[in-house]
């Protein structure tokens, strides 16, 4: 249990050059599926949110699963194989739950309510800049990830209903990866992202769990009873390279990252006590594992090394039960995407308001026509750079690194600051074991974020 000092978390916002009443009011990253609740002094009334611990863990687990899993068996074939997949998930666990506590207590220490808001006060300017960048690119990035989930899957539906003469050597125009992404995103996806407000997305969480469970219950019952088609053609045992199995770590990064919206769930608790919540994240964590890890090893067997790097692609276009999970992985990603660019514009909003120190009341007459823009320029670009990067594996070499920073990088930087801003006369070795543990979280983070930044850039963009 991690000890709070007499000292004061870093959040004098008065030395800071941009606004802060504009960045305080620019409430950023709020989950849709969750009721805020005030600060401490905000509000006359009981401050105490109405998630339970349970509600919390199913938050949670909602919040960490998703597409993402359909990377994992190619992520265990990266690895070298079932025991190296496994391993290298159980090193990195423990890691990441201790990440989601270290921005509990640095939330309970600074009395901040979201992400960036933590760093901000606990770590200043600087690092609180760079962690709404990072959210933002990571964000776009995601949004580019599901469009080409998206084009991924429809290409197998449409394989499935429409039958081409062998002869005409070309496909029909309607069939077309480009127009079908197009078509899709501009007439369900654009609608969907242009309100100022989500709350009603929140709706739709359940079916996108139930939807994740179905997809992990095909994959692992297609491995028990495999179709006679299906059989592996390899099946490694063993990474080709001691650095191969590092390759593995952007799709754990990108699958477990459910960091960023902790903060606002463990401030929605009815009881935000560091120690409860530690067993919350453990609970939904450990769900977690055992989704990822069934979907990757039953993937990953099902197909050895031939498997794609989305999995639902490895299986035949006729497969009824393949294609419903199919459907829901479309739908999933339909109202997620819409959530994904909330989160980045609503960062994109706060960077523009604290530079230009003008509050959220005085720009009122201005927010709807800057919305338009960037909603729209937001959808262009992710839609056009998704049309020419069909591999989601590339995205995710990226993106995936970015993960590793919420991940590791900013909670180890957390903890670092709000141990040293405590004052006191001796330090026990708690509080040296405390800051240790912080600075190889950072070093972690940033190696993974390096490593993998560095792969994809020289290997898979390159090629």
């Amino acid at each position: 249990m991690m000890a709070q000092g007499t000292g004061s978390i870093n959040s004098d916002y008065k030395d800071w050059e941009w606004s802060a009443n504009a960045g305080e009011r620019a409430r950023l990253l709020q989950s849709p599926s969750v009721e805020t609740v005030p600060k401490c002094g905000e509000s006359q009334g009981n401050s105490l949110g109405a998630t339970s611990a349970l509600g919390a863990v199913f938050i949670v687990v909602n919040a960490a699963l998703g597409a993402g899993l359909l990377n994992f068996p190619a992520a265990f074939s990266m690895a070298g194989g079932v025991a190296a997949g496994i391993v290298l998930q159980m090193c990195m666990l423990i890691f990441i739950i201790g990440g989601l506590v270290i921005l509990a207590y640095c939330s309970q220490a600074s009395n901040e309510r979201t992400y960036q808001e933590v760093v901000w006060a606990v770590c200043g300017k600087v690092p609180g800049v760079l962690c709404e960048v990072a959210i933002a690119v990571y964000t776009f990035g995601t949004c580019i990830a599901f469009l080409i989930i998206i084009g991924d899957q429809e290409d197998k539906i449409i394989a499935a209903l429409v039958t081409e003469p062998e002869e005409t050597g070309s496909s029909r125009w309607y069939t077309d990866r480009k127009f079908t992404i197009s078509i899709t995103a501009f007439l369900l996806i654009l609608p969907l992202s242009i309100p100022k407000e989500i709350g009603f997305q929140k709706y739709a969480s359940s079916l996108s769990v139930i939807g994740t469970w179905y997809v992990t219950a095909v994959i692992i019952i297609k491995y028990i009873w495999p179709d006679k088609e299906l059989m592996p053609v390899e099946i490694p045992t063993s990474p080709s390279t001691w650095t191969a199995v590092f390759n593995a770590m952007p799709t754990i990064c990108f699958g477990f990252q459910c960091h960023v919206s902790s903060v606002p769930v463990f401030n929605s608790m009815k009881q935000p006590e560091v120690k409860t919540w530690g067993a919350v994240v453990t609970v939904a964590m450990v769900i977690a594992l055992f989704v990822y890890t069934g979907t990757g090893v039953c993937g990953f067997l099902t197909f050895g090394a031939s498997v794609e790097q989305d999995v639902l692609l490895s299986y035949p276009s006729n497969d009824i039960p393949v294609a419903l999970a199919r459907a829901f992985i479309i739908l999933c990603v339909l109202t997620s995407y819409p959530i994904l660019h909330f989160c980045g514009r609503a960062v994109l909003e706060g960077l523009w308001l604290r530079y230009t120190g003008v509050t959220v009341e005085e720009d009122v007459v201005r927010e709807r026509r800057r919305r338009l823009l960037q909603t729209i320029s937001w959808f262009l670009l992710t839609l056009l750079l998704a049309l020419f990067i069909p591999d989601i594996g590339k995205v995710i070499s990226v993106i995936g690194g970015l993960a590793a920073c919420f991940i590791f990088v900013f909670p180890g930087l957390c903890l670092i600051q709000a141990k040293l801003s405590e004052i006191q006369e001796t330090r026990a070795i708690s509080w040296w074991a405390q800051v240790s543990y912080g600075v190889f979280m950072v070093t972690l983070g940033a190696f993974i974020f390096g490593q993998t930044t560095a792969n994809a850039i020289f290997v898979d963009l390159t090629a």
